[in-house]
């Protein structure tokens, strides 16, 4: 099999390796796809050097099927197709035991802090499968993992039907949380700098806005009559959006902070004092949203496929990490099985 491994410096390294047979307890997933997500582009960039133990193989969003199980599996069968949530916590510390394991404070993210899916053959514990349908396509499964942070943020979010939302960044996890509090009764205006994005996500049906061709303010304000955001998602990364983020909120509103980023922004806090407005993190998912994910995308209502802007063999990913960093795609697949083929 073939194995994209992360040796820093910006660089990708296309290996082969002998798959080892599963564990007890482990299956060995034969992986279909691999999406390149903005987590990875981090990694890629050196952001998380001091966390993932290089040669690195990454990746976390994937589809594929069971290949072989371990001894003492049961419930599942080869051939299945499954997705992974790449979350392996302690299960005794103190986030643990009140319930919250998937901010486990020692949590293992397989995929950063242990080897991911940018392989042809991958090992895991049978306890993170999640179960796919037949009617899925295994291309479109691999979002369940971005779709599952949004519906994630936006089941942190509170949001009730009708609520006026603003999703700040148009990439892929934006256009996700817009879709998600969409499906969820939201009404949703996206905030978006780029014009190839502004446009895809006016293409799926949402008011977009250009922050540098009108004050948003001004225009949430209008848009709410007055009153401001019942919710306002901050995805882009930016220093000035986090900034500027808590002036779209209105009085007791919510703003979710769902971008990952590199060091701390300065916050208004001034604003949040005198509108009493709720500062709220939403940092990965839990099981539930894996299974709603899963059922958003068979059911259709995730674009899936205007999102994939196309799928790449696993001997081009670091072609696929630059078209990434450069902003010519919304998603990238990874084929893991097109170079082993080839």
């Amino acid at each position: 099999m073939l194995t994209a491994n992360y040796v820093g410096d910006r660089t990708i390294d296309i290996r082969e390796a002998t798959p080892a047979p599963p564990a007890a307890g482990q299956v060995q997933i034969e992986v279909a796809y691999n999406g390149i997500c903005g987590t990875d582009l981090h990694i890629f960039h050196g952001s998380m050097d001091a966390r993932v133990s290089m040669p690195a193989i990454i990746g976390h969003e994937m589809s594929g099927r069971i290949a072989a199980l371990g001894d003492g599996v049961t419930g599942w069968s080869v051939g299945d197709p499954v997705t992974v949530m790449p979350l392996d916590w302690d299960g005794t510390c103190p986030a643990c035991l009140a319930g919250n394991q998937h901010v486990c404070q020692n949590l293992n993210f397989i995929g950063i802090d242990s080897p991911g899916a940018l392989q042809g053959s991958w090992n895991v514990d049978a306890s993170v499968l999640v179960a796919l349908p037949e009617t899925l396509r295994l291309d479109h499964a691999a979002l369940v993992e971005p779709v599952a942070v949004s519906v994630h943020d936006v089941r942190r979010s509170g949001l009730v039907p009708g609520e006026k939302v603003v999703v700040i960044g148009g990439g892929p996890i934006g256009v996700l949380i817009a879709t998600t509090a969409r499906e969820f009764g939201g009404d949703v205006v996206v905030i978006e700098l780029d014009p190839t994005r502004r446009q895809a996500v006016a293409d799926l049906g949402f008011q977009v806005l250009d922050p540098t061709a009108s004050d948003q303010v001004e225009w949430v304000t209008e848009w709410t009559h007055g009153a401001g955001a019942d919710v306002v998602f901050e995805v882009s990364g930016a220093a000035s959006a986090v900034l500027g983020a808590t002036d779209l909120a209105k009085v007791r509103g919510r703003l979710v902070v769902v971008a990952i980023h590199p060091q701390p922004r300065p916050i208004n806090l001034q604003r949040v004092f005198w509108r009493e407005l709720t500062i709220i993190g939403a940092r990965v998912y839990e099981r539930q949203d894996f299974e709603k994910a899963v059922e958003l995308l068979d059911a259709g209502v995730i674009p899936a496929d205007l999102l994939i802007t196309r799928i790449e063999p696993i001997t081009a990913t670091a072609d696929a990490f630059a078209a990434l960093e450069s902003g010519q795609a919304m998603k990238i697949l990874i084929d893991c099985q097109a170079g082993a083929r080839s």
